[in-house]
């Protein structure tokens, strides 16, 4: 069922990229699909639904694909997070993403306009806490502000980059730009002691743009990110971190991929993690099992 409804969402993201969203009728995408009408509504409760799912779709896609860049690297390099930002602006180019949002704002869905902004808000969370890998925890009073601010110049300079009568840079070129102007920032903050909003206000802002529904999901996506970098940490050989990574993103997908995991591969795969001498004794591989085991294993 989960591959079949996927399907459906890569077809139904082939008409939003050549029609557009609202132009696409449901009947174009029954078409397009090869489903009835009765299992297009088995899998998404409206068209509104399907369109999150397709951007749900891009960004975990990307996520993976992020996530791959820091295999065998430190999380400290600067340079993996610059390849892992020009990943992010190459995905939203190939999946036309901007253009998608764009029309998004500009309707009169206030319920899909709430579900980019919590999109928008998962990328300032996770770009915070790459800042925080990059300039380390003492420099983490200032590095919200850092996050915005280097959000703003980066936005801007693309912005300005594309409009006619002007050189053009690469995406990667702008990104290394703006990286080097956050670093001064963060150095020029940091020692005259100037901070103006708290990383706390972070929680605040994800628990107002997140349907609570969705805790537990947002709980292990969280959990699952936190595990896989603790991998690459504690363990030395690189076909290790591929098997166990692969492993903790087998478990994601089953969990949200499935109306009922198969509870019996779960339960199989965490005692396959837990054989792991390194990973059985870390704190965030208990919060992840604790995590699983509240809410799947019950």
């Amino acid at each position: 069922m989960y591959e079949r409804k996927k399907h459906v969402i890569v077809k139904a993201h082939q008409l939003f990229i050549e029609k557009g969203f609202r132009a696409t009728s449901i009947q174009d995408i029954l078409d397009h699909s090869g489903i009835s009408k009765g299992t297009f509504y088995n899998y998404f409760p409206s068209k509104s639904e399907l369109f999150k799912a397709v951007l749900l779709n891009i960004q975990e896609n990307y996520e993976k694909e992020r996530n791959e860049l820091l295999l065998g690297e430190s999380p400290e390099d600067i340079e993996i997070f610059v390849k892992q930002l020009d990943l992010m602006m190459q995905s939203n180019r190939k999946n036309k993403l901007l253009i998608l949002i764009e029309e998004v704002i500009f309707s009169n869905d206030e319920d899909l306009k709430k579900f980019i902004q919590e999109i928008q808000m998962m990328y300032v969370n996770w770009i915070h806490n790459r800042f925080v890998d990059l300039f380390g925890k003492e420099k983490s009073p200032y590095l919200l502000d850092c996050t915005i601010l280097f959000f703003g110049m980066l936005h801007q300079m693309l912005r300005y980059n594309f409009m006619d009568n002007g050189p053009k840079y690469q995406g990667i070129e702008i990104i290394r730009y703006c990286m080097d102007r956050v670093q001064q920032i963060v150095k020029d903050v940091s020692k005259s002691d100037v901070q103006l909003l708290n990383p706390e206000i972070l929680k605040e802002w994800l628990s107002q743009t997140t349907d609570h529904t969705n805790d537990f999901f947002d709980d292990l996506v969280h959990q699952s990110e936190e595990l896989k970098k603790e991998i690459m940490l504690v363990l030395r050989k690189e076909t290790d971190k591929i098997k166990y990574i692969q492993t903790v993103d087998f478990i994601l997908d089953e969990i949200k991929g499935s109306k009922v995991p198969r509870l019996f591969l779960i339960e199989s795969l965490l005692i396959f993690l837990k054989k792991c001498s390194e990973l059985k004794k870390s704190k965030v591989f208990e919060d992840y099992q604790r995590l699983i085991e509240k809410y799947v294993l019950v």
